[in-house]
C-alpha cells in the first residue's frame, strides 16, 4: 500500500501515589508539584509514553513496552524523552515525520492548563514540529474512579505521520 499520511493512537495510564512510592510528576518532559507521582520503571511519563506509542503505532513498528520492556534494568528510571527521541529517529529513518499530536490527559490534580502552554512548546521540541501542530487537553475524573480520586493518571494520544521532509 502506498499512502503518503499515517495515524497512530498511543495509550499509557500509571497508578499514583505518594513518595516513596510514586516518583516525581513527570507529563511531557515536565516536572510537575504534586504531592503523589507514578509508580513506574522509567520516570512514568504517561503522556511521553502515549505519544510514543502513536508514533510507533502509526508505521506498525513495536511498541514502547516491546521496544523498552520494563523487565530491562537499563531503561530503570530513565527520562522518557530517550523513548519518544528514539521513536523519532525510527520513523525519520523510515522517511517519515510528524505532521501533529493531539493529546488527551486524564488527572484530577495538579490541572494542567497553567502548564499547558509550556508542555506543548516541549512536545513540539521534541517532535521536531512547531507548537502549533501539538494540542494537548487536560480533563479531570470529576472525582469520579481511580482518576477522579487522583491515584491514576491516563493518557490517550494520536501522532499523524506524513511522507517526506
Amino acid at each position: 500500500m502506498n499512502c503518503s499520511f499515517r495515524i497512530g493512537h498511543g495509550y499509557d495510564c500509571h497508578r499514583l501515589a505518594p513518595p516513596p512510592e510514586g516518583g516525581p510528576l513527570v507529563l511531557g518532559g515536565l516536572h510537575l508539584n504534586h504531592t503523589v507521582g507514578p509508580v513506574a520503571h522509567s520516570d512514568g511519563d504517561a503522556l511521553l509514553h502515549a505519544v510514543t506509542d502513536a508514533v510507533l503505532g502509526a508505521l506498525a513498528l513495536d511498541d514502547l513496552g516491546t521496544q523498552f520492556p520494563d523487565s530491562d534494568e537499563q531503561w530503570s528510571g530513565v527520562s522518557s524523552k530517550v523513548f519518544l527521541s528514539r521513536a523519532i529517529q525510527q520513523i525519520h529513518e523510515a522517511g517519515w515525520r510528524v505532521a501533529n499530536v493531539d493529546a488527551t490527559v486524564l488527572l484530577e490534580r495538579p490541572r494542567l492548563s497553567p502548564y499547558r502552554t509550556e508542555l506543548r512548546q516541549e512536545m513540539a521540541q521534541l517532535l521536531n514540529i512547531e507548537p502549533e501542530c501539538v494540542n494537548i487537553k487536560g480533563k479531570s475524573g470529576e472525582g469520579l474512579g481511580p482518576v477522579g480520586e487522583g491515584v491514576l493518571v491516563e493518557v490517550h494520544a494520536v501522532a499523524l505521520l506524513h511522507k517526506g521532509d
